[in-house]
């Protein structure tokens, strides 16, 4: 595949980077009418298929949901093998940018300049990443595997001292490395061959080495439209079972109805919020609402070390880190596993959730990221996020697991409600109502903080991958996001939501492999690159 090299900059002593030999321009494909600058067929398709897909699931709720759910199990229980190795390959394909020379690699050119700040930056992609998630199942998770309520990793005894400890680890292994790994090879990909090689922001651009201009035409449009589906199904039934979670909250703490009335009324504030936010657009809206995200969270973990269980706490750490290190590598592991229903249930199932989620969480991180080398792109991608995770476990885990071994308040009886566990937790405390009040604010700015971001990214995959997009077009996705929970809840409730979301993870088998190539592709393309980082070197220098 040939390459040419673009007009060298006038800064002296900087080198020019190489692009590909394409005729193909950005945006080159779209139509433009009413305001909006579509792709064609991209947005099309995508429009229609998702139409198509809510009336077949309100016109056959039962019906959906086993359809669905039925392929879910058969990707995970058939395909247990490639989600565990495609992750694990992710995790050691990572590491390997880490010490390989590519990773003085920047992201836009030699002299490219971040556009954003480092801890804005980080906000933006932990934000969109994983924060409202680890909201709830922080709590949740280590408490679920303790008690056995779902099995238990590795068939580990409950309510023992080793299962106290297992059920730390095994939840910070399906939020520590493994995911952020899968988002750090999506977004690397998308912001190199983007920044550096000139081809539109989109999943197809990744595959440009290996398919070369075949990525503009019906193959392209596919992977595009997959991106799609998987993005705003995966963003839909996030906010609509998120809507259940908080509605039990507030049910929880205030006794307010959780009933649809409260459900569609948090879908509807969080998207207005999301709509205000996508309109002021990256730096203007979910920059401030990722850096007000990352301020509360860290208000809220203060807090809790100060009138929480302070000494656990700062065990659990050492628990947390201990039990990862020690059970990496047989949690890693899926031959010979007798375990197989919790495997299967827990590990595979989030796998196969964070590879469905990748196109849209790396999309993001690659827009935010220009100006990052590839190693440091990876350490704030990969290594920071599970730091970071290790302390939020710590604390909101930790102190779950110390009310639940020591027989403290209602989380000692179990997990009744998963929406419930984290303000059950909050009520043993001090300052319960200052606690819950922060998790509740907490909830819905992670949730605005997904349904903007999700927008953006649809609107670039949608729009050719042009980062100019009109006003109208963010507001109409993130207005469909919310349309699309509430005609869920209102026309075929929890079997319409679990219909959709096991769609959604349905797609992480395709992507899985699509992820697999894109490494390749990845590094071919790194590699292709590296040698204007010596001809700099050696100019600076002869100087």
């Amino acid at each position: 595949m040939k390459t040419i090299v673009g007009s060298a900059p006038k800064r002296r002593g900087s080198v020019s980077r190489v692009k590909y030999d394409t005729d193909y321009r950005t945006g080159q494909d779209n139509i433009r009418f009413w305001g909006l600058d579509i792709h064609n067929p991209v947005f099309g398709i995508s429009l229609g298929l998702i139409l198509l897909f809510i009336i077949l699931i309100l016109s056959y709720p039962h019906a959906a949901k086993q359809a669905l759910t039925t392929a879910r199990s058969w990707s995970i229980n058939n395909f247990d093998w490639l989600f565990m190795s495609g992750c694990n390959l992710f995790v050691l394909f990572c590491f390997m940018l880490l010490v390989l020379p590519v990773g003085k690699i920047r992201l836009g050119g030699v002299d490219a300049k971040p556009e954003f700040s480092t801890l804005s930056w980080f906000s933006m992609l932990f934000s969109a990443g994983m924060g409202i998630g680890l909201l709830f199942w922080s709590v949740s998770e280590p408490v679920a595997y303790y008690t056995g309520w779902s099995g238990t990793p590795l068939n580990v005894a409950p309510y023992t001292q080793a299962g106290e400890k297992l059920a730390l680890s095994a939840t910070m292994f399906h939020w520590g490395l493994h995911p952020w790994a899968v988002y750090a090879v999506v977004g690397l990909a998308l912001a190199f061959f983007s920044y550096n090689k000139g081809l539109p922001l989109t999943i197809r651009s990744a595959f440009y080495p290996i398919l070369g201009e075949r990525c503009w035409g019906p193959i392209g449009n596919i992977i595009d439209i997959l991106a799609v589906l998987a993005t705003i199904f995966g963003l839909a039934t996030s906010l609509g079972l998120g809507a259940q979670q908080a509605a039990g909250g507030l049910n929880y703490l205030f006794g307010i109805n959780n009933d649809l009335v409260t459900q569609v009324a948090f879908i509807i504030a969080v998207t207005m919020i999301a709509i205000l936010s996508v309109s002021f657009g990256l730096d203007g809206g979910i920059r401030i609402v990722s850096n007000l995200n990352m301020i509360l969270a860290v208000g809220l973990i203060a807090l809790i070390i100060a009138v929480g269980p302070t000494l656990y706490i700062f065990r659990s750490v050492d628990t947390i880190v201990s039990g990862y290190t020690e059970n990496f590598m047989s949690l890693s592991n899926w031959i010979g596993r007798k375990d197989t229903e919790w495997l299967h249930s827990w590990t595979v199932f989030y796998w196969a959730w964070w590879v469905s989620w990748s196109p849209f969480v790396g999309i993001f991180i690659a827009r935010i990221s220009k100006g990052r080398t590839v190693r440091e792109f990876i350490l704030a991608v990969l290594l920071l996020p599970t730091l970071v995770t290790v302390i939020w476990m710590a604390v909101m885990g930790g102190t779950a697991m110390e009310q639940v071994t020591h027989g403290i308040g209602e989380l000692s009886n179990g997990i009744t409600d998963v929406s419930q566990a984290m303000f059950q937790m909050f009520a043993s405390l001090p300052l319960t109502s200052l606690l819950s009040a922060l998790g509740l604010i907490l909830v819905v700015t992670f949730f605005v903080t997904s349904a903007d971001s999700g927008a953006l990214v649809i609107d670039s995959i949608t729009s050719g991958g042009k980062s100019n997009i009109p006003v109208a077009q963010r507001v109409l996705w993130a207005s469909l996001e919310g349309v699309i929970a509430i005609v869920l809840l209102l026309g075929g409730g929890s079997n319409a939501l679990t219909a959709l979301q096991a769609g959604a993870i349905s797609t992480g088998l395709p992507f899985t492999l699509v992820l697999i190539m894109m490494c390749w592709s990845l590094y071919r393309g790194l590699n292709s690159e590296k040698h204007l980082y010596y001809t700099r070197s050696v100019r600076l220098y002869r100087k």
